[in-house]
């Protein structure tokens, strides 16, 4: 008989292609989970996995059951909190996939504000790239993604939340003189910073310096904002800056922030999930939490006052 147990095992060996892994990943040792896919292969008729030293592959027929699995187990995932929201709102498990961008500036507020206010919550926190936690959010490992808009697929609904606004962040002993406030033309192509490929806030910065010419710009490949900034800081070049991640970064690292001039480019933060997880109540207060939560740059507008309408999903211009 086909048993969730079975179907569980394989999600996560198919995760982490690795029979150890996968045990650790659901708290069995790896002979018990090894049995249980084995059963699973038996039950099917069929080899769902390639087993080497090297690790493990899927088989085109693992591939076409994983997703089959996935979509299975994404719906017993909901039916399980639609009876678990009897105990409250964010009564329980919730799992939120947070992008690099955002996730050092709102995690250490949200986190507590959270636990304070629903003492019921238990969170699991993922950071990724915003590809990676729409797939996992489609997929049913995630419940909620907290990313820049538009995040688009037929079974998510999006809230906007606030708009977080662009700054330029250069060396404080930067010798180039900027008008203060700046505009988007004044930007210098051999002297912008990007990180790497797949970060949204990549495509962002090159939205907002659309005029510049893109051969002359420099890929250093960085993987986070804190290492952008630290390059930024020792008067390597300059980049974007969130407003979000103002306050904590300046404290770090030897930057001049110059704000460009009205209307301000910016980036609409909002929260995604899956239509079908009917957990509405959940998610408002879920987004209720991050607005209060969103740090800003002294002497701006405060969060409550950036937050956006409900109905908007703008796109980043």
């Amino acid at each position: 008989m086909l048993t969730l147990r079975q179907m569980r095992y394989f999600e996560a060996l198919a995760t982490t292609r690795h029979f150890g892994k996968a045990a650790e990943m659901v708290h069995v040792s790896q002979p018990a989970l090894s049995t249980q896919i084995m059963e699973l292969e038996d039950h099917l008729g069929a080899q769902l996995v390639e087993r080497s030293r090297a690790g493990v592959l899927l088989t085109a027929k693992g591939e076409e059951v994983l997703s089959r699995i996935r979509v299975i187990l994404s719906a017993v995932d909901d039916l399980e909190e639609t009876a678990r929201r009897k105990s409250g709102v964010l009564a329980g498990p919730i799992r939120i996939g947070i992008i690099p961008t955002v996730a050092p500036y709102l995690v250490p507020k949200l986190i507590p504000y959270l636990r304070q206010a629903y003492p019921a919550i238990e969170i699991e926190l993922k950071e990724a790239v915003t590809d990676r936690l729409a797939a996992e959010l489609s997929d049913g490992r995630l419940d909620a993604v907290i990313a820049a808009l538009p995040v688009e697929a037929d079974n998510f609904a999006t809230k906007a939340l606030f708009a977080d606004r662009f700054y330029m962040a250069m060396a404080k002993n930067d010798r180039e003189v900027l008008t203060s406030p700046m505009t988007e033309n004044q930007v210098d192509a051999e002297r912008l910073l990007l990180l790497e490929e797949g970060h949204c806030l990549r495509d962002q910065a090159l939205a907002v310096c659309g005029t510049a010419d893109r051969r002359s710009l420099v890929n250093f490949g960085a993987t986070s904002m804190a290492t952008l900034l630290q390059m930024v800081s020792h008067d390597m070049g300059m980049t974007l800056i969130p407003e979000m991640a103002v306050a904590s970064e300046t404290v770090r690292n030897n930057l001049r922030i110059v704000p460009f001039a009205e209307p301000a480019p910016s980036r609409e933060i909002g929260l995604i999930w899956r239509k079908s997880s009917g957990r509405t109540e959940d998610m408002a207060a879920l987004a209720q939490a991050v607005v209060a939560c969103v740090p800003t740059v002294a002497g701006t507008t405060d969060a409550t006052e950036r937050m956006a309408k409900p109905t908007t999903t703008a796109d980043i211009s």
